[in-house]
């Protein structure tokens, strides 16, 4: 029995970088066309934005959402908010659009982005498993669908289309400004956490009932960040794929010789967060910032902040997984408790075919 399914986790998960130059350019590399982007301003203090293929073009661009900000998506206009954004999706990456003011929001000149993309079903359908019809771009091979339905304000299901229940999964209020709420399985469906904020987790039923994802549907309650009447809403959902993707959670010990956290894979994208003290960021590490170890590179999706370059929160990218050399109480201090989400550059053994590629620690 193959060890993934995945031979190739770039075929589904890549990061690009590049460095803006203040034209109407198109950013390739990504490898497939993309269904979710996300990207940053690393050397500026910009908003994380996201744009997906399900919400789809405004007038003449994409519909916005940032991490770091709990607004209703911007709607996206040939100005792109004045500084540019992307307005089209291509087959290798995307392309965007000057704003009145510049590119500065995706490819201003002297500014250094990254974007993280995902490929979903390159397409969407209607989704009924749910008590609540849900659009949905489903990749059941990577385990990852983008989710877009309509909330009634009352407990209810919306299904996912992934066939196996996923293990995170991100959901916004399109339409009405709104907390990031997110569930991770570590936490179960009693918690939420807040991407777009520091919070520790929150114990409440109203985002998810109390309920943990089936292999059909997730579950919302009562609040508007997961679930507001009449109003839109979006959510990013991933299942865990050996080989390709792992959910999980691990204790910090407060020593630059860290943690280890084993995913069966050499990481690509590493996101985590302190669950168990409230006061610390998100973080984001990729294996292209800078590109070797020690990592010292870090974004914070809840924060506009530019990329933190930092021996106290580094990590070491090894062939099965991920170490923290850092200190600092945001990724590995003594006795607290993290979640992180990884999605892989290569599997750690080949599979039985013998096509995929181990790799070994950097």
């Amino acid at each position: 029995m193959a060890y993934s399914s995945i031979v190739k986790p770039t075929d589904y998960f890549n990061t690009v970088l590049w460095t803006g130059d203040n034209t109407a350019r198109t950013i390739s590399g990504v490898g497939f066309q993309p269904d979710w982007i996300w990207w940053k301003q690393r050397n500026g203090t910009d908003s994380h934005r996201l744009a997906d293929a399900v919400r789809g073009e405004g007038s003449a661009s994409y519909k916005l959402l940032f991490s770091d900000d709990t607004s209703a998506e911007f709607n996206g206009d040939d100005n792109g908010g004045s500084q540019g954004n992307i307005n089209a999706i291509t087959s290798d990456g995307f392309s965007g659009v000057q704003g009145t003011s510049g590119y500065n929001n995706w490819n201003g000149s002297s500014y250094n982005y990254v974007a993280w993309n995902w490929k979903g079903a390159n397409g969407t359908a209607s989704n009924g498993n749910g008590s609540i019809t849900s659009t949905v771009s489903a990749n059941t091979t990577a385990g990852f669908s983008i989710v877009s339905y309509t909330g009634t304000g009352a407990n209810a299901t919306v299904g996912h289309g992934l066939g196996v229940a996923p293990s995170l999964i991100i959901n916004k209020c399109r339409s009405a400004s709104q907390n990031w709420a997110t569930y991770h399985s570590s936490l179960g469906g009693t918690k939420a956490l807040f991407l777009d904020g520091t919070d520790a987790a929150t114990t409440s039923s109203s985002y998810f009932n109390d309920t943990a994802p089936t292999t059909s549907v997730f579950t919302v309650g009562t609040s508007g960040d997961t679930n507001k009447s009449s109003q839109t809403h979006i959510s990013y959902c991933f299942a865990e794929k050996k080989g390709y993707s792992k959910f999980g959670s691990y204790t910090g010990n407060g020593d630059a010789n860290g943690t280890f956290v084993y995913t069966g894979f050499a990481p690509a994208f590493v996101l985590s967060k302190c669950t168990s003290h409230a006061g610390e960021n998100w973080n984001i590490n990729d294996s292209k910032r800078p590109g070797s170890n020690v990592i010292q590179n870090a974004l914070l999706p809840d924060s506009t902040a530019a990329e933190v370059t930092a021996s106290f929160q580094a990590l070491d990218i090894l062939s099965n997984g991920f170490k923290w050399r850092g200190t600092n109480d945001r990724v590995n201090a003594s006795g607290k408790t993290y979640i992180y989400a990884a999605f892989a550059e290569n599997p750690f053994v080949a599979n039985d075919s013998g096509t995929a590629v181990p790799v070994v620690a950097r």
